[in-house]
């Protein structure tokens, strides 16, 4: 049976030569300018980064390797794993290869329920997840190959074992925080014929006769597993594996970057105004109770949050994929029903006031309401339940990074003072 090492093996040669001979021929050519508002602002714009697992075009939405993600809503979390390592989507053959592959490294060592629960009792879930994550790093292939010796062409294979084994164990740890944290009782075993997400989805605890929640969660890991190469997580675990830090070292250090209110924050922050909505009107309100209340929030000075994006110009797609969720499995539920009746009113009062560049909802505006409805109420948790999806994303690009060669980064820094000359200059 194919493997996905088996798959890169005959991969990877390929994308070596392609890359070296690119760079060979073309590695003076400009792909981008540098303004001082940029190098103030968060490099927001600049081209200096190279990722192939996906790209966001702003009047498209996420690509993943090139399929919008429109289109692989359908696909199981697994799939989407193999498509962003190889470029491909798996057969039959290949998807049930890697299913056991991580069924079978999904037993989480008993050593990792012991430090957290050393930890204090109110510990944040992601700070519990991270602990989790960094104290399996005695676990790691790559370091123990690299400390023996090994050439720099297979770094990628430790790498990868790494990252399934990573992979493999995130669901339980991470339901495991969910049941521990917030006393919801003993932890759920792993079941070794059940998929990747429906496993996570069992994990938890939350009741599901009818499996809806369960496909909610692998719609959920689908959406959120990558976004590029320069959002916070993605780039913070580049550049830490970038100087050979094996994954569990740089995906902890990804995570604590998600943990950060301006990036996983922020579908707590748009359930939250649809809940301060629900409490005000005691339901769901009219539309003019609710464009006023809108109006009532961006003349205060606040923003309506989930409304706008960084890069998209239009309705972000993950948005519509959730929110086709939500018509279709909860479309009376009131919580739901005011997220999608904010959709609806919005964004023409976002053009009417004129500040912003994107007036339609990016994917955080729409998924905690569905989280919501089957009883997830502990809003802390949501940024794990995004941690978990998003480490495919950097697990994938930090075994194509090592399969490249990909050197460590180190972009260079200037001073005050030498913007300033550059500008009397």
């Amino acid at each position: 049976m194919a493997t996905l090492k088996s798959k890169l093996t005959s991969l990877i040669p390929a994308w070596r030569e392609e890359i070296g001979n690119l760079v060979k021929a073309h590695g003076d050519t400009k792909v981008s300018e540098v303004s001082m508002a940029q190098a103030y602002g968060g490099m927001r714009g600049v081209k200096g980064m190279v990722c192939d697992t996906s790209e966001v075009p702003p009047d498209k939405g996420l690509l993943i390797r090139g399929i919008p993600i429109g289109d692989l809503t359908e696909k199981l979390p697994e799939e989407i794993f193999y498509l962003l390592v190889t470029g491909e989507m798996p057969d039959n053959a290949a998807l049930k290869s890697l299913q056991n592959e991580l069924s079978e490294r999904a037993r989480v060592p008993a050593y990792v329920w012991k430090v957290l629960e050393a930890m204090p009792k109110d510990s944040h879930p992601m700070a519990m997840l991270d602990t989790a994550i960094l104290v399996m790093e005695r676990e790691s292939v790559f370091r123990e190959q690299y400390t023996k010796g090994m050439k720099k062409t297979d770094y990628w294979m430790p790498t990868l074992e790494d990252s399934l084994n990573l992979m493999a164990r995130l669901p339980g740890i991470a339901a495991g925080v969910y049941r521990m944290r917030f006393k919801k009782g003993n932890r759920i075993p792993y079941k070794k014929d059940l998929d990747w997400g429906g496993n996570y989805a069992r994990m938890l605890g939350i009741k599901d006769p009818d499996g809806t929640f369960a496909n909610l969660m692998r719609l959920y890991l689908v959406l959120h597993s990558d976004h590029e190469g320069g959002n916070v997580s993605a780039h913070t675990c580049h550049c830490v594996g970038s100087a050979l830090s094996d994954a569990y070292y740089a995906v902890s250090a990804g995570l604590n970057g998600l943990a950060g209110p301006l990036h996983g924050l922020a579908n707590q922050e748009c359930l939250g105004w649809i809940l301060m909505v629900y409490e005000k009107f005691k339901g769901i309100p009219t539309d003019e109770q609710l464009r006023k209340f809108a109006w009532d929030t961006l003349n205060s000075g606040k923003v309506i949050p989930g409304y706008g994006h960084a890069v998209l110009r239009v309705t972000d797609p993950r948005f519509t994929a959730f929110r086709n969720f939500g018509l279709k499995h909860m479309p009376d539920d009131p919580v739901f029903a005011i997220m999608s009746k904010v959709f609806d009113i919005v964004p023409d009062i976002l053009r009417e006031q004129g500040k912003a560049k994107d007036p339609w909802p990016n994917v955080d505006a729409a998924s905690g309401s569905l989280l919501y409805n089957f009883g997830m109420k502990e809003f802390s948790y949501y940024t794990v339940l995004f941690s978990v999806s998003r480490a495919m994303g950097m697990l994938s690009q930090l075994v194509v990074n090592r399969a490249l060669g990909i050197p460590i980064e180190r972009p260079k820094s200037v001073t005050t003072k030498w913007m300033k000359a550059q500008v009397s200059a």
